[in-house]
């Protein structure tokens, strides 16, 4: 993916009183967001392909999935997560390496600015737009397929937690894998495929039961098959978890693995996060 966008360019201390931590923090998110709308195909792509997906799939299967459970009320659970992994972990994992190529990563770490700063920023963007995305999903599912939503405060109180691990994992494994990418050219080729084969093989786009025991396995060591069974706890009803490989929704699991990726991300992000491309040294 491509943009013709001016690069960013660094937040630093203006003249007059120097803002504090979160006042820098704020000010990049700002930058960030700013620097994303501009981006059409970003905003298309990202707000838009799960509201096509969704409609791509609610026009072709009908009818339900057992237990009374809508194919269309499963389907945007996965789709769901799916957006907030899109926001997170392939936006980042593709516009890293082209602000890397660029030498704007270069020029933010020769500034006074400390270098947590811009990865608050990131982060502070991917929260705001995956907000957006989500209440933008949950009202196009609400209006054109009778989307029935959580009714207890308990189940919104899971579809936080489960959004904000989900987020911190996909976002700290965007950054990580920004650094396999060796161009910007290459950013795309290296996530995307990545992203595809996951939703696959997550319970995004099929009953994830349905699919070969070998493909849940593999979905199982990865953070996406988690999230979206995670969602279907808050959007499906407590009886659905029977059907659940564990023979329950697994709350307690899905914690954990979401946690323990959140770790793994922060630990390769540390060991393998580069500013410059490999040919600036």
């Amino acid at each position: 993916m491509t943009t013709t966008t001016k690069p960013a360019t660094p937040v630093t201390a203006t003249r007059g009183r120097r803002p504090g931590a979160g006042g820098l923090a704020l000010r990049q998110g700002r930058l960030e967001i700013t620097q994303f709308l501009r981006s059409r195909e970003s905003v298309v792509f990202t707000m838009g392909f799960p509201i096509i997906m969704i409609l791509i799939f609610a026009s072709i299967f009908h009818g339900t999935i057992g237990g009374g459970v809508k194919f269309t009320q499963y389907f945007i659970t996965g789709m769901i997560a799916t957006g907030l992994m899109t926001v997170s972990f392939q936006n980042l994992g593709i516009w890293i390496p082209v602000e890397r190529d660029r030498g704007v990563l270069k020029r933010y770490r020769g500034t006074p600015m400390p270098k947590w700063v811009w990865f608050a920023g990131k982060v502070i963007m991917v929260a705001v737009i995956g907000i957006a995305e989500t209440a933008l999903l949950l009202a196009f599912a609400v209006a054109l397929f009778d989307l029935d939503l959580p009714g207890t405060a308990g189940k919104w109180l899971t579809f936080g937690w489960v959004a904000v691990l989900g987020v911190i994992a996909c976002t700290l494994c965007g950054i990580a894998i920004s650094s396999v990418a060796s161009t910007a050219r290459s950013g795309s080729a290296v996530v995307t495929p990545v992203s595809l084969i996951l939703q696959f093989i997550s319970g995004v786009f099929f009953v994830f039961t349905d699919l070969p025991t070998w493909m849940q396995q593999v979905a199982a060591l990865f953070p996406l098959k988690w999230m979206c069974q995670g969602l279907r706890s808050v959007f499906l009803p407590e009886s659905f978890g029977a059907q659940e490989p564990g023979g329950s929704f697994e709350l307690g699991r899905v914690a954990v693995v979401l946690a323990l990726w959140c770790v793994i991300g922060a630990v390769v992000c540390l060991t393998t996060f580069r500013w410059t491309t490999k040919r600036d040294g």
